[in-house]
């Protein structure tokens, strides 16, 4: 019997590839319900009838709620009677949030302070709160929206009384919503060349899957105000484009360089050098704790921390690279390329 037995599980943004990923992992266990928390009708219509045809006899777990995580009013009335929260409700495309900061602002920061408000006044066990790589030395509105959700998530552990909040921390999560991958499969089957920003650029990579593992490890060894991350690996924007070629047909001699984007990094960070210094080893994964001091300053005496001064950051340039061969492995074995490679439709997230 898992933590889930019998209990009753939250996702905002429920209707996006992660909260979809979510669902799958544990529309099978012996949870009692899942809520799909999300203002998209559409998308929680085709959700219903997709699950109902798939799964029917599971079906009846999930539960879809209208709502908007920028209201306070909407996050309080889909919670009563939950036990765990997966928030993975976001503004997260990187030239969206540059052009409509405040939009981010509202979805990224302010709703994720009302779905902790209403989880805490709801007494619900655990929340955990989906950040990203470019929420650590944030340059974007995306980024910096992010690092604004961690501080607000941890800002409220100090004071969340039986609730448990931890933020998680991913790199590029292959073939999900925004994922560069299915838009260069329609470029190859089109004709056309594909397009990069930057060959050289570096990028960490994982599956959904690997995604929701992490989501799993923090609702069950998290500790209150933690950040998790995933020791995942990293590729070239290049080799990465160029093993889409290899499992798809397309040219590689045609590959089209269109430049950096708004608010894009040559490569991303998942730990700062700070966290490094204080991170904890977990296997798979690391913890940062939260720093848990008072504004009473006077209180506290330290002597420095030697191991911050000769620590690296955690990166997409120092982490493991992955050659051609290797990424194309880890490209072919997602569930969402052997579908396209079989001809098989995948509904859009």
């Amino acid at each position: 019997m898992s933590i889930f037995a019998g209990k009753t599980l939250m996702i905002t943004g429920g209707t996006g590839s992660f909260g979809n990923a979510v669902l799958n992992r544990f529309l099978r266990t012996d949870i009692a319900e899942i809520r799909i928390f999300s203002r998209d009708e559409k998308k929680q219509d085709d959700m219903r009838h997709e699950y109902q045809a798939k799964y029917p006899d599971v079906a009846h777990k999930i539960k879809f709620y209208i709502g908007d995580v920028r209201s306070l009013e909407s996050c309080r009335s889909a919670m009563p009677g939950t036990d765990y929260i997966f928030h993975a409700a976001a503004l997260k495309q990187v030239p969206s949030c540059e052009f409509f900061p405040m939009e981010a602002v509202k979805t990224n920061v302010i709703g994720t302070d009302n779905v902790l408000t209403a989880a805490i006044e709801n007494n619900v066990e655990c929340v955990i709160c989906l950040s990203t790589d470019k929420a650590a030395y944030p340059i974007n509105a995306m980024g910096i929206t992010k690092a604004i959700e961690e501080k607000v998530a941890v800002a409220k552990s100090r004071n969340s009384r039986n609730t448990k909040i931890c933020c998680t921390r991913y790199g590029n999560v292959m073939c999900s919503r925004g994922s560069v991958i299915p838009l260069w499969i329609e470029q190859i089957r089109s004709g056309l060349p594909i397009t990069l920003t930057e060959p050289k650029m570096t990028r960490f990579i994982m599956s959904l899957e690997e995604a929701v593992d992490l989501v799993l490890f923090a609702f069950e060894h998290g500790q209150n105000g933690d950040i998790l991350v995933q020791k995942a690996p990293a590729c070239t924007i290049g080799t990465q484009a160029e093993a889409v070629c290899e499992l798809f047909g397309g040219k590689k001699e045609d590959i089209k360089v269109i430049g950096i984007r708004h608010g894009e990094k040559m490569y991303e960070t998942l730990l700062t050098k700070e966290e490094c210094s204080k991170a904890e080893d977990m296997g798979n994964f690391y913890r940062v704790p939260a720093d848990n001091r008072t504004l009473n300053y006077d209180k506290f005496f330290t002597e420095g921390n030697r191991k911050a001064v000769t620590i690296e950051e955690f990166n997409s340039d120092n982490t493991v690279r992955l050659d051609l061969e290797q990424t194309k492995a880890k490209i072919a074995s997602l569930e969402y390329i052997q579908n396209e490679l079989k001809g098989i439709e995948n509904i859009a997230k």
